[in-house]
This record gives structure tokens, C-alpha cells and sequence, in this order.
């Protein structure tokens, strides 16, 4: 098939975001070859509410939908043709009319612990300050360090570096992916292991939302979806789904292929302090990742409910 016109690519403003709308690019033109130009991918930044907002945790603005509404506003419009993401940053409920079914291969999911000086989580002092603005990884350190402080960080890769280098906290963690896709790996400090902390839903993975019924667009993009990542996302968010899950609540899921063709998928729900944490696991062939991850939600629901605790859900 040879593509004629020129696709409008929609991404959030921030490095980070850039990179990942360029990786889709290149990858696109590596997959079609001859039958599509370069200058038939344009990128267009669009800047979100998501991005204005940086005083307050996303839990307080609204969500991580803050980061796509005017993307995806854009593209139900007819100003950009399909849109790419931070899996992480979308909620498990997409507007009508809108699909993701293209997942390119996933990156590392793993967090990277970042301390001004150079010390790894364990060796921190107690009283030290962990600069983040996200509920799991805050109810994580605290379940693991309860003897540490967690404080608001918000901002893009470099500016949460800035703040660290500034003083502002003596710790913060980000997303091995993102640090990898911009070239600054030699910030961390430690790697956490998924047994340590484990990722948010979706970490590390770039999804591509289309319009539905566009099948132009979605023969396009069919060549660059990875069909295993696009399995272990789909279990994730189905756990998610579930659970109803949002920025307001710590919930933490990671799914891997083990054995050629069976998912293991391990989530975690916890109270804000870390005081509290349930834990479940499964195991299911690859063609069942949405199933598993529904059975994993409404395990960690039914633990949650007989406690007599709601987590906010």
C-alpha cells in the first residue's frame, strides 16, 4: 500500500513526549520504506492542561487524563490523524469514537531511584525527603521506608532534576523508560526491581490512539504494533478497569511473557501511607491477558472489601 497524504502526528510538548512522537516516526518510515515519505509525518505539539498545571498533585488537578484531553479533543476534530502516548498517562476508558490498538514494544518498566547524593534507597537516612507526585511510588517507599518523607514533585524529566539538584528533596524517582529515551541514564542511582517497586500500570509502553473507523490510518499503523506488548498492556489496564483505578489510588500492576506464551501478572493495592498493601498474581496464556487481568482486580476488590477497606475505590 502507498501512502498519499501527509499524516498530522498529535504529542504533548515536553522532550520526553517529542522523543517518543519521533520514535513512532522512524519507526513508521523503517516499517513502510518507499511508500512513505518522510515529509509524510508531521509532528504537531499540542499543550495540555496537564502540562499548565505543576503546583499540585495530579490527584488534587483532576487526573491523568489532564495530560490527553486537548489531544484528544484534537483528534476527534480532525486537526491530527492519530496521537501518541504515555500509555501510563491514559485512562483505562477512552473517549467514543477513539481506539488504541497499536502498542509499539515496551521498554523497561522499572523505576530509577535518583538521590543528590548518590545514595541508593536503603541508604538513606531516616527523615530524608523523596520527592514525587505519584500515589503508588509514595505508598511504596513509605510501605518499604516508613521512616522517610514524601512531598510533591511535579514537572517534566528536567525539571524534577533541577529541583533535586536545587535541594528541594534529597530523592526522587522516575521512569527508567523515559530517562533511556532522553539519554540520561547516568542520573540513577539505583535500579528498583520489580519485586521493590513495582511499576505503574502501562510503564514504559507508547500507545497510538486513532479514530475509529479511520482504516487508512489503521493500516498505517498495523506494521509497528507489537503484538506481546500490546498483551501485557491490555492485561494491566484490564486489571485497572476493574479496580477503577486513577491517579487518586495506589495501584500498581506489571505483567511479563514467561514461558514463550504465558502471561504472569503480578498488582499490588495499597493505602496512601503505605500502611496497608495487597498483593495477587496470576498466570494465563497470552490470548487471555484481559481475562487475567479482570480476575487479578477482582481479587485485590474482594481482599480490599473484606478488610473493610475501600482504598478509595
Amino acid at each position: 500500500m502507498t501512502f498519499v497524504k501527509t499524516y498530522k502526528i498529535g504529542t504533548r510538548g515536553s522532550p520526553l513526549a517529542r522523543a517518543q512522537a519521533e520514535e513512532t516516526r522512524m519507526r513508521l518510515l523503517a516499517a513502510h520504506g518507499e511508500a512513505l515519505d518522510p515529509a509524510q509525518l508531521e509532528v504537531v505539539v499540542i499543550k495540555t492542561t496537564g502540562d499548565r498545571i505543576q503546583d499540585r498533585a495530579l490527584s488534587e488537578a483532576g487526573g491523568k487524563g489532564l495530560f490527553v484531553k486537548e489531544i484528544e479533543e484534537a483528534l476527534m476534530a480532525g486537526k491530527i490523524d492519530f496521537a501518541v502516548h504515555s500509555m501510563k498517562d491514559m485512562e483505562t476508558a477512552l473517549p467514543p469514537g477513539l481506539v488504541i490498538d497499536c502498542i509499539l514494544p515496551r521498554e523497561d518498566a522499572r523505576d530509577a531511584f535518583i538521590s543528590a547524593s548518590g545514595k541508593r534507597l536503603a541508604e538513606l537516612p531516616a527523615g530524608a525527603l523523596v520527592g514525587t507526585a505519584s500515589l503508588r511510588r509514595q505508598a511504596q517507599i513509605l510501605n518499604r521506608r516508613p521512616d522517610l518523607r514524601v512531598d510533591i514533585f511535579r514537572g517534566s524529566v528536567e525539571t524534577r532534576l533541577r529541583k533535586l539538584a536545587e535541594g528541594q528533596a534529597d530523592a526522587t524517582l522516575l521512569a527508567l523508560a523515559g530517562l533511556k529515551r532522553l539519554g540520561k541514564e547516568g542520573v540513577i542511582s539505583e535500579l528498583l526491581g520489580v519485586d521493590d517497586m513495582l511499576p505503574a500500570v502501562a510503564q514504559g509502553a507508547i500507545g497510538i490512539e486513532r479514530r475509529e473507523g479511520d482504516e487508512e490510518v489503521a493500516a498505517l499503523l498495523s506494521p509497528i504494533n507489537d503484538s506481546v506488548s500490546h498483551a501485557r498492556i491490555s492485561c494491566e489496564r484490564a486489571m485497572l478497569a476493574v479496580l477503577d483505578g486513577s491517579c487518586r489510588t495506589p495501584i500498581a500492576g506489571y505483567a511479563e511473557l514467561v514461558e514463550g506464551s504465558s502471561l504472569y501478572f503480578r498488582a499490588s493495592l495499597l493505602a496512601e501511607d503505605g500502611s496497608i498493601r495487597f498483593d495477587a498474581n496470576g498466570r494465563a496464556d497470552i490470548a487471555e491477558a484481559v481475562r487475567l487481568g479482570e480476575e487479578i482486580g477482582a481479587e485485590l476488590k474482594m481482599r480490599a472489601r473484606g478488610a473493610n477497606l475501600t482504598f478509595g475505590l
